[in-house]
């Protein structure tokens, strides 16, 4: 943890000094990392503070934090015996006692909800303190166990990172790192944090590049763009006969597309809807239709052919009722 505490009453620390201090947790073996000043509150973020300097740290209190960091691998051992014997689906990490002794922290990991009152209860009873369990993500273990990173230097993680924000396979694309994962993986198995430090430069460099596939005009004629290279703020120019020149930026002279070069194409189907243009459609236009013309009946709905037989009468209701003198009458039954 990393904060603010106020030294009232203490006179000048020296930076790197051990002392005792007091926060939230109880009381805490802390170093002392510079004065307090708006530049640190704007890294923290936030201007509060965490508590208060009790004490510089007595050869005492160096014997008596040595003792708790033997006895914590004790509780460490004894803590993962009880998981093992209730058969929780959770691993411990790591384990912190607090200088005070007011508490014992167990940071662990897991991939669902733990039910773990039963093994609060059995560890507070064993220890006599209160129990915290803390449950951590994958980055968070290699924040409390990680030392090194392959290039040499503290993981950046356990050192000045506050927060660890994500980061994804483009990041890696953009910068032409190699996409072996066991290269660009952390001691915490994901990618490296570091993958993202310079993204927002390649970023902005490539929107004002001119990008693959544009045609441009240099010095040496038109050409078209086959590569980036965006640190250096340069292209790859493609001239006619094969011939592959690599270009700074400031030789570009015009760009003439963005694109492949070929011109845009209207779309599959896309119709010419202007006054006067024919209809490819071969479908009448709505001023030569007729609301008046007749219909078949073989167009009517029920997709029926034309009635067979002779015409059916289309005289008035009277003349239908009346009886035809071909026709035999019914018998009555």
């Amino acid at each position: 943890m990393v904060g603010e505490f106020s030294a009232r009453g203490l006179g000048p620390i020296s930076r790197g000094a051990s002392v005792i201090i007091r926060s939230d947790r109880g009381h805490e073996w802390g170093t002392v990392l510079c004065p307090a000043t708006e530049q640190s509150r704007t890294y923290l973020g936030t201007a509060e503070e965490h508590g208060r300097v009790m004490r510089l740290a007595t050869p005492e209190d160096e014997a008596e934090r040595d003792r708790l960091i033997a006895s914590e691998k004790e509780a460490f051992a004894g803590g993962q015996e009880m998981v093992r014997e209730r058969s929780l689906q959770m691993q411990l990490i790591d384990i912190e006692r607090v200088f005070g002794g007011e508490r014992l922290i167990f940071y662990y990991l897991a991939e669902d909800r733990v039910d773990f009152r039963e093994l609060v209860k059995a560890l507070a009873k064993r220890f006599q303190t209160r129990i915290e369990m803390r449950q951590i993500g994958i980055r968070d273990e290699a924040k409390l166990l990680a030392d090194y990173g392959d290039c040499g230097q503290p993981v950046c993680c356990n050192t000045f990172l506050r927060e660890m924000p994500p980061v994804s396979m483009k990041m890696a694309k953009l910068q032409k790192a190699t996409l072996d994962p066991s290269k660009i993986s952390g001691r915490c198995g994901r990618l490296k944090c570091c993958l993202r430090y310079e993204y927002d430069t390649y970023e902005e460099h490539r929107r004002e590049l001119p990008p693959v596939g544009a045609t441009v005009v240099t010095k040496q004629g038109t050409g078209r763009v086959i590569g980036q290279e965006l640190l250096a703020r340069k292209l790859m120019v493609s001239y006619e006969g094969q011939r592959q020149v690599m270009t700074d930026e400031k030789e570009i002279l015009t760009v003439v597309s963005t694109k492949s070069g070929k011109p845009p194409q209207a779309p599959t189907g896309e119709r010419d809807e202007s006054p006067g243009a024919p209809r490819r459609d071969n479908r009448p236009s709505p001023d030569n239709r007729s609301e008046d013309r007749p219909r078949d009946d073989s167009n009517r709905r029920g997709g029926r052919g034309p009635r067979s037989g002779p015409p059916r009468s289309e005289g008035s209701g009277e003349n239908r009722d009346k009886p035809n003198p071909d026709r035999p009458p019914a018998e009555d039954s």
